[in-house]
């Protein structure tokens, strides 16, 4: 979108605003449409004839402009013929570039920008009117990490339920659609960069944590003093950080996405590193290692005037009981329980 704006070129959004049922996609999934009928769309919907359609709804919005709202349901027939063997219903909302974001000159889009890279998150909330089974567009703002608005929905009270339920929603970093009274819907989408996850060591665990939490789309950064541990290749595209690893860990900027798992060679390090995590402001700090190194670590934090309910807020043991003793196997239950705490599940059945 900035660069095709920036260009001076024309373009539609469709998004997934509303599913029902088994889908092919979920809320927030965007496609982009250009100006121009032979250069390929970019994003997707789900593939088949929806995605069909909804290109040739944002053509024609490209066009004639406007904010339609269509339902498509994955009957049996549509599944048998495109492959989508769903038997869910989509509802697309198609609209100008333009118009996609609120604020004037593009303001909403760099604020999409900056929260992207190393900015604060930020959230575009869409207001929706409920007309029996159909939608209509009713509204839309950007919701700041503090709370402030960017634009109005026409009423203080419903601004701030919007507001509350925004912030509600950013720590989760997933797009929702939740009702708004009787009448209205509204979806939220957080907009942010990657989940930063930085891991104190360099053995065969954070090897394979760092393989998996890149398959997870994380930006992962290995902290390692050993140089014959501390090859870039070992890590599969993963940061590495040379040098005295608590310092290190410590020096970093840590944002309210990024994750901290301790896993280092010895106890000392160990308690180190943890003493130097928890006087950040990551959102979750783990620690491999027995119950018995928990033990010692906390009495240590305890020493150091750590307060409680930060010592009480390390995942110690690391991960999700999933029965694996593996590195590969330990690396699955602490990216469970990382992804767990991410999008603040029970991690049910």
């Amino acid at each position: 979108m900035a660069e095709l704006s920036a260009a001076g070129r024309r373009y539609a959004v469709a998004t997934v605003v509303r599913t029902q049922g088994s889908t092919p996609q979920v809320v927030g999934a965007r496609l982009l449409v250009t100006d121009d009928e032979h250069e390929r769309p970019m994003g997707t919907l789900g593939g088949g004839c929806v995605e069909a359609d909804a290109i040739l709804t944002s053509r024609e919005v490209l066009k004639h402009g406007g904010r339609p709202v269509r339902a498509h349901a994955l009957t049996e027939e549509l599944a048998w013929n495109t492959g989508l063997v769903c038997g869910g219903t989509m509802w697309i909302l198609a609209e100008p570039g333009e118009h996609a974001l609120p604020g004037p000159d593009r303001e909403g889009l760099r604020d999409c920008l900056h929260a992207m890279s190393d900015g604060p998150p930020t959230v575009i909330a869409t207001l929706f009117e409920r007309v029996g089974r159909e939608l209509q567009f009713a509204g839309r703002v950007m919701v700041a990490g503090d709370g402030q608005l960017r634009g109005s929905l026409g009423s203080g009270d419903l601004d701030a339920r919007v507001a509350a339920a925004a912030l509600e929603q950013l720590p989760h970093g997933t797009p929702r659609l939740i009702p708004m009274g009787e009448t209205h819907d509204l979806l939220i989408e957080p907009v942010a960069g990657k989940p930063r996850l930085v891991v104190a060591g360099g053995g065969h665990v954070s090897q394979a944590i760092a393989r998996q939490a890149l398959l997870l789309d994380f930006e992962v950064t290995i902290l390692e003093d050993r140089p014959e541990f501390a090859s870039p290749e070992r890590f599969g595209g993963a940061h590495v950080r040379t040098g005295h690893v608590p310092d290190t860990l410590a020096s970093l900027t840590y944002g309210w996405n990024s994750y901290i798992v301790v896993a280092t060679r010895g106890h000392k390090l160990d308690g180190d590193c943890v003493l130097a995590a928890v006087r950040t402001n990551a959102r979750y700090i783990g620690l491999l290692g027995s119950r018995r190194k928990a033990v010692l670590i906390e009495d240590m934090l305890r020493e150091a005037g750590v307060p409680q309910a930060r010592i009480d807020a390390i995942h110690t043991p690391v991960g999700l009981d999933l029965g694996g003793r593996t590195p590969a196997e330990i690396a699955l239950s602490i990216m469970a329980e990382i992804t767990r705490e991410r999008y603040g599940a029970n991690a049910g059945r």
